[in-house]
């Protein structure tokens, strides 16, 4: 165990340390500057395309094999929205400081265009498979986008092949024994928190309870084809979201004096805390790398910009036009960081458990418990078991979400029968995560999260200048009114049937 842990470190260091950090952050700034910072130039007109078209046309279905754009944002969503949200961010705060949360909002406005072109490029090579539904993501768009470049075929096949390696890796950890690890610390916290007397096999025995049932309920929903999954996630997503946020504004309203200095502390420590505290100038450099680097590592954490992951999902879209679903990526990250993040960042400083002054925890917190006792400390027991629940629904969506990112990958790499047989060893492992020690299943998660970004990034980079043309193919026809042709599809028949859908108005 100790090989491995040191093993991962050393793994850990690599893909999440200066490199991967200037990776991720400069791909966003890339991507954010060739659209012409379209997150703000043209925020209307996504905030109509997304959430406002909801209630009109995102529900709408054109296409027989694919899912409408809402189901598929939700279905993004469910993968999306995660522990991440909660204990991640509590971690960031602890080990980086209130100033890990401003990074955070950086790395989520740098990720919107991210997943905007993770989108975009996913749509655009997006193909049938051998069932007739639709197949994409980064290994599609690195196999034949970067693939297409010269000298670059064999390049861009490895990069696939190793982004989907990374890929059913990581579903593994942050899409099962991670979230499952986390759902089953905080259940045994807030409703059986002497329950460890009784063991089984060297684990309590509560743990293997609670993932018996999950597995149970786990298979029942993947085993029923992405269509269930889908209708799970349009109904619980909205829910458990609105419920969250609410209770969130309960407790920020409950601690409505507390506010300024929160988000004066967040500003004040943005660089670290021991930069503002007068430390020695190699501690306070080294910390504030180490308030950036939690920052934007957990944010990609919860929203998943530059993993390429939740592009899967999105190419299931009934959309022709790729820089629509693209949107929908903005969205995806605006609500996953920006509101949800941030409430959960509000809760946790306000709760007097971070020294706002000093921006340091104080002595006795428990990042993995920190949100549950914030909510405790102000509803009592009631605030714990909401969490509880919260938590518990967010984490299983997440297992749900990657159940099918590593059914996708494993399709790519060995055909569909092998991605049912896939799903069969994910159910199982839910067990698993139950039971093992909680720091092992985050750290090997982070690692495979920052191992199949590389790759992703780097697809994107090269395949800047295509997104390029086809955010500006779209500005100029449908913002701009100019008559050009569209730019739907790297394959001429997919390319023509899209292009006569969208001339009949259904995009």
């Amino acid at each position: 165990m100790e090989t491995v842990i040191r093993v991962n470190n050393t793994i850990n260091e690599f893909a999440w340390g200066t490199l991967g950090l200037i990776l991720l952050l400069g791909t966003g700034i890339l991507c954010t500057f060739a659209t012409k910072i379209f997150q703000l130039s043209h925020l209307r007109h996504w905030w109509k395309k997304t959430f406002g078209s909801i209630k009109k046309d995102g529900r709408i279905i054109n296409d027989a094999g694919a899912l409408s754009q809402f189901r598929a944002f939700c279905t993004a969503l469910c993968a999306t929205i995660g522990t991440g949200n909660i204990a991640g961010v509590s971690t960031a705060i602890c080990v980086g400081g209130p100033g890990a949360v401003l990074w955070m909002w950086v790395a989520a406005f740098l990720g919107m265009m991210t997943k905007y072109a993770e989108n975009v490029l996913g749509m655009f090579f997006r193909r049938r498979n051998s069932e007739g539904a639709w197949a994409g993501g980064p290994m599609y768009y690195l196999q034949d986008g970067l693939g297409s470049k010269k000298r670059c075929a064999g390049l861009g096949r490895a990069m696939a092949i190793l982004f989907c390696i990374f890929s059913m890796l990581a579903s593994f950890g942050i899409g099962n024994m991670a979230q499952i690890n986390k759902i089953t610390l905080n259940f045994k916290a807030a409703f059986f928190p002497n329950e460890n007397s009784s063991l089984f096999l060297g684990a309590p025995t509560v743990n293997w309870m609670i993932g018996v049932v999950l597995m149970i309920v786990a298979a029942v929903i993947i085993m029923g084809g992405f269509r269930r999954l889908a209708a799970v996630s349009e109904k619980l997503i909205p829910l458990m979201s609105i419920v969250y946020i609410i209770g969130c504004a309960v407790i920020i309203l409950l601690n409505i004096t507390k506010i300024p200095a929160v988000f004066a502390s967040i500003f004040k420590f943005a660089l670290g805390p021991a930069a503002i505290a007068g430390g020695a100038a190699g501690t306070a450099v080294q910390l504030a790398l180490n308030t950036i680097k939690n920052g934007c590592r957990r944010g990609v954490f919860s929203n998943e910009a530059g993993l390429g992951s939740s592009v899967m999902v999105h190419c299931n879209s009934s959309a022709r036009e790729p820089v629509r679903q693209g949107m929908w990526g903005i969205a995806e990250v605006f609500l996953d960081t920006i509101v949800i993040c941030t409430m959960t960042a509000v809760v946790v400083l306000s709760s007097g458990a971070i020294d706002l002054n000093t921006g340091l925890v104080k002595a006795g917190v428990d990042d993995a418990t920190l949100v549950a006792k914030a909510f405790g400390n102000t509803l009592g027991r009631p605030g714990e078991w909401f969490i509880a629940i919260i938590i518990t629904l967010f984490a299983f969506t997440t297992v749900l979400g990657w159940s099918y990112y590593g059914a996708k990958v494993v399709e790519y790499l060995m055909g569909v029968v092998c991605g049912k047989i896939y799903r069969l060893i994910f159910i199982a492992l839910i067990v698993f995560g139950a039971v093992m020690e909680s720091n092992l299943a985050w750290d090997i998660s982070d690692t495979f999260n920052g191992l199949m970004m590389i790759p992703n990034l780097v697809g994107i980079v090269v395949l800047t200048p295509l997104i390029i043309k086809l955010t500006k193919n779209y500005v100029d026809r449908r913002i701009k009114g100019k008559d050009i042709e569209p730019m739907l599809s790297y394959d001429p028949d997919i390319q023509k049937d899209a292009a006569k859908a969208v001339k009949n108005g259904m995009s």
